[in-house]
């Protein structure tokens, strides 16, 4: 069993940790919550990046790896993630739990006190960020960003994303943008790092054997050079309810031999905030959230339309996208028939084996999150920047009570608002 706790290590700065004996290795990390924003999603997302080249203590990548292996091989690397509205940057990091070491060393303290060292104490040149390192970071960043064209169908799903939010935070990728990522200096890099230090909501996180008052000791000491700051910004998101009066259309050619045809819907406020949550969540799961789906079923399996056909729910938006791989002259038809298996649901046209089969999934999927370190700490970082403190257990006794009405009523919410066809370059 595991013990999870909560508590505010400084103004803003929290700590969640999860007390078990279950993983032969702790985990750990830092995430600095910052508003998604055009202007400063680019160095945002480059900082992690420049502070893991090296500190003050270990001024390259060659002493850090030492002082990684004095720590039985540890790892820690940059991590910029996307919730909602909210960009999540920061470090994640695996150590041998101190119940594994040879001679009963205690490394919890020492592998905290390296993280923070990365955080906070990082490698300087002339009061600001060392020129190689950030040069040569930002060519992998924009490297990065141009090389997302190359999966198709995630591509497809991050153009739609642009097009259907072009106003709204979401719509800005975790990245940033090549033009914003191109124009950062070692000095205007300096400055952002600053205000992201001051400003941005702190999140912890500590996995292993350790006692929480104990990683919460050791945590708090890492971070004790953090500006003092009262008012740290909580995150936040815009929900909007309804799409507009007709879908956007925006259709791309490119050199490809398959199409992809990715529709987005508004949910009319459903969100990870309220009360029909669960019902949005097997809602989602029934219509293509799972290999029982009806996109995946009869769209994919029985009518052959599409290579793929699937959706994905995103509850800090109330948004819900398919993506699909077609022949190109499959567009309308596989668009007909993808929104047929929404009526039909709306309708409450349900078996018993998609209802039960969707939702015993998701169960598992919500039960199996402990099972992985990794996926744990993704789980909460989520919770955390939506405000929220459901565990995987109680989100999946809420699913338990969901009813075929309930999903329908959902499914009857929905609205498109925008359709993605990356099509083939004519002849």
């Amino acid at each position: 069993m595991s013990q999870v706790t909560r508590r505010e290590l400084f103004p803003g700065v929290w700590l969640r940790a999860v007390h078990t004996n279950k993983f032969k290795s702790s985990y750990l990390s830092i995430t600095l919550l910052t508003p998604l924003d055009r202007k400063t999603a680019g160095a945002n997302a480059l900082i992690p990046e420049v502070l893991r080249r090296g500190t003050q203590v270990h001024p390259d990548m060659e002493s850090l790896s030492a002082a990684l292996d004095e720590l039985y091989g540890g790892a820690i690397e940059p991590a910029v993630r996307k919730k909602g509205e909210t960009q999540c940057v920061g470090f994640v990091a695996s150590f041998l739990d101190d119940a594994y070491t040879l001679n009963g060393e205690q490394i919890l303290e020492s592998a905290a006190g390296l993280l923070g060292e990365l955080l906070l104490k990082p490698y300087t040149q002339d009061g600001c960020f060392c020129p190689d390192y950030t040069a040569g970071e930002k060519a992998n960043l924009i490297d990065r960003i141009r090389a997302q064209i190359n999966d198709k169908r995630t591509y497809a799903t991050q153009r739609l994303t642009q097009e259907m939010c072009k106003y709204e935070a979401f719509g800005v990728d975790k990245l940033g943008d090549e033009e914003s990522v191109a124009a950062v200096t070692p000095e205007s890099l300096w400055q952002r790092y600053q205000e992201l230090l001051r400003t941005a909501r702190v999140e912890v996180y500590y996995c292993g054997s350790a006692s929480p008052d104990r990683a919460a000791g050791a945590l708090k000491q890492a971070l004790e050079g953090l500006p003092v700051n009262e008012d740290r910004a909580d995150p936040s998101c815009d929900v909007r309810v309804s799409a507009g009066p007709e879908p956007i259309v925006v259709e791309e050619a490119m050199d490809v031999s398959q199409g992809k045809l990715a529709l987005g819907f508004r949910t009319g406020g459903q969100s990870c905030w309220e009360s029909d949550y669960p019902a949005f969540v097997l809602c989602n799961a029934v219509f293509g959230g799972t290999t029982l789906s009806k996109l995946f079923m009869n769209v994919r399996e029985k009518l052959s339309l599409c290579y793929y056909a699937s959706s994905v729910a995103e509850p800090r938006k109330g948004l819900v996208m398919v993506s699909s791989g077609i022949e190109f002259d499959k567009y309308q038809t596989a668009k007909d028939e993808i929104l047929a298996q929404l009526e039909a649901i709306r309708r409450g046209e349900i078996e018993d084996w998609e209802l039960e089969g969707s939702r015993r999934t998701l169960i598992g999927a919500y039960r199996a999150t402990t099972d992985e370190q990794g996926r744990q700490e993704e789980f909460w970082l989520g919770q955390a920047a939506a405000g929220l403190e459901e565990d995987p257990e109680e989100l999946a006794r809420q699913l338990e009570q969901v009813t075929r009405e309930q999903v329908a009523e959902s499914a009857k919410r929905f609205q498109l608002d925008t359709i993605y066809f990356l099509k083939g370059k004519e002849v």
